[in-house]
């Protein structure tokens, strides 16, 4: 065989990646043992590097996609620490660094691990989003197949906080991935969820500080415990305006293991606060993040209503 005679492919040998899967080849003309004579690499099992040498992270990549999608295009995505180098984690390696590429498809599919790549199987897969060109697992979905790799306690808290840290999702998002992931009975995991939901929590107040000054509403009372002068404690909430009877209620639950009390509790709180005339705002974390105008809008809203509302009991407000 000429191996200088032009293939019809030989204007795709000069692309990158220059990955192709044995039926892609087919397709443009080439055999099984065609592609065996050239100079080039099975890597993966009938994925081929069309050039010698080892393969750059992009091929990497698009050599685990093809091999994890070459009987259902569109279903595989990069997830776990490969998806979080293409956000840009700094807490995350960098892609030649990773050992293991992870890919996320459907749990129906019959795929095994093989080489580089890691099959990791979901039960209700996610829409995958785009990054550099390529389908890659939502941030919480990929932070959660990064943790279930991982036992170093350092890593895993790092991820989880810049995941937040850096508005790529909210706490319970990452949460809920995590309890869906059966990770939540591992203690250094745990323990990061705790530091997560703290930093999250700090970082909502802090929004929730900019939508009343940024948008010029009357200063509350903020971070306050509320009482019934000689009877019980009602509650915390996060801002609260005593003249207007109105409090604001970061809610920053996540959905975990055990958590019906909690969700029961916060239930009697909002209405018993509501039985004594006071009106309960209940902003999430991503409202606050992605819609402040309308956060302010209905604290606002929440205010001037008041004056056509009964005078409400009178409760002592304390410091929390």
């Amino acid at each position: 065989m000429n191996h200088n005679a032009p293939l019809p492919l030989a204007h795709l040998t000069g692309n990158r990646p220059r990955v192709l899967t044995l039926a892609q080849l087919r397709e443009h003309g080439v055999s099984a043992s065609e592609a065996a004579e050239r100079p080039w690499q099975q890597i993966l099992p009938g994925v081929f590097l069309l050039h010698a040498g080892p393969a750059t992270s992009e091929e990497r990549l698009h050599a685990a996609l093809l091999y994890a999608g070459r009987r259902g295009a569109g279903e595989a995505m990069i997830t776990g620490l490969a998806a979080l180098a293409l956000y840009r984690f700094a807490s995350a390696p960098p892609l030649l660094a990773l050992s293991h590429i992870d890919v996320l498809v459907p749990g129906t599919r019959r795929l095994r691990s093989t080489g580089d790549v890691r099959i990791v199987r979901a039960h209700i897969a996610p829409r995958s989003q785009e990054v550099t060109g390529l389908p890659v697992a939502p941030v919480a979905r990929a932070v959660a197949d990064a943790v279930a790799q991982l036992s170093d306690a350092g890593t895993v808290r790092r991820l989880l906080s810049e995941a937040v840290r850096s508005g790529h999702c909210e706490p319970a998002a990452v949460v809920r991935e995590l309890t869906v992931a059966r990770l939540l009975n591992r203690p250094h995991v745990v323990d990061a969820v705790e530091s997560l939901l703290a930093e999250g929590r700090a970082i909502a107040e802090d929004r929730l500080y900019q939508v009343v000054r940024g948008h010029e509403l009357p200063d509350p009372v903020w971070n306050v415990d509320l009482r019934i002068p000689g009877g019980p404690h009602l509650g915390g909430v996060d801002a609260y305006w005593p003249e207007h009877a109105v409090a604001v209620e970061i809610d920053t639950r996540a959905p975990r293991q055990g958590e019906d009390e909690e969700w029961s509790e916060c239930v009697r709180k909002r209405e018993t606060l509501e039985r004594l005339g006071v009106t309960v705002v209940h902003i999430t974390p991503r409202k606050l993040r992605d819609w402040p105008e309308q956060q302010a809008a209905v604290i606002r809203t929440a205010l001037t209503a008041s004056a056509d509302h009964e005078p409400a009991a009178y409760l002592v407000v304390l410091p929390r």
